[in-house]
């Protein structure tokens, strides 16, 4: 009697074990990958689930999306400027059966992917791009990596590049080719304003020159004009045609 209470309580003990060791709680964005002597056997979770133990092995995939920066890279634009650029990317899986199976290391391999996928796609533009189109490069990127780590289950839902830094040297020479696009486009304006004051002054001196009177009613208004400076002597000539008419 003695000896069937022994066995009673090593069986228990044994199924307290197994329970211990085979269930297992996977919370709502885990899943489990399990494996069947080695084979694929299915995706469990989330909630409880039973792992047999010595048969089947769980690996946990987490489905959040990673925030994963992009080591600084140096890159060399298309018109030979040498760079430095990083960036952030923002990914999750949506297939745990092939991130686990088709790629040792989801992480790892798309880390090393976008470094090299961003000096591939930034080598193949200008500096003046990189700086001024950073939307249309980010969604370049995005779709290349999207592109191949679809076979590894992951989407890489967005890229951003955060820094493009130059050397000193180069901060000073677009410094000074800023100061010169600046200083051209103020000659352009200022060269334009000339050219409408004097196309301006031609249609004037053209409707004054159709009428004799309309020259004597702006010569004397000029005279009102200077008589009214603070000089008490003026000096002015008179035009000759203006007197024969005076004495017609």
């Amino acid at each position: 009697m003695l000896g069937v209470n022994y066995f009673a309580i090593i069986v228990v003990f044994l199924l307290l074990a197994f329970l211990t060791s085979a269930l297992r709680i996977l919370r709502e964005y885990e899943r489990g990958v399990i494996f069947m002597l080695g084979r694929f056997y299915r995706v469990k979770g989330p909630g409880l689930i039973l792992v047999i133990p010595v048969l089947q092995q769980m690996v946990r995939v987490d489905l959040r999306t990673v925030v994963m920066d992009v080591p600084t890279q140096d890159v060399i634009s298309r018109d030979n400027v040498s760079v430095q650029v990083n960036a952030v990317i923002y990914f999750r899986v949506i297939d745990p059966e092939r991130a686990i199976i088709q790629v040792e290391n989801y992480l790892e391999a798309t880390s090393q992917l976008s470094q090299t996928t961003l000096r591939s796609v930034l080598g193949q533009h200008e500096l003046d791009d990189m700086l001024a189109e950073r939307e249309q490069l980010n969604a370049d990127v995005q779709k290349i990596l999207d592109k191949q780590t679809a076979a590894w289950g992951i989407k890489v839902a967005n890229v951003e590049i955060k820094h493009v830094d130059l050397n000193e040297s180069m901060v000073r020479a677009l410094a000074k080719q800023a100061e010169a696009e600046r200083e051209r486009r103020a000659k352009v304006i200022h060269a334009m304003g000339e050219a409408e004051a004097a196309q301006k002054l031609a249609e004037a001196a053209k409707v004054l020159s159709a009428q004799d009177q309309a020259i004597q009613l702006r010569y004397l208004q000029t005279l009102v004009e200077i008589a009214g400076d603070k000089s008490s002597t003026l000096v002015f000539p008179v035009p000759v045609d203006i007197l024969q008419k005076l004495k017609s």
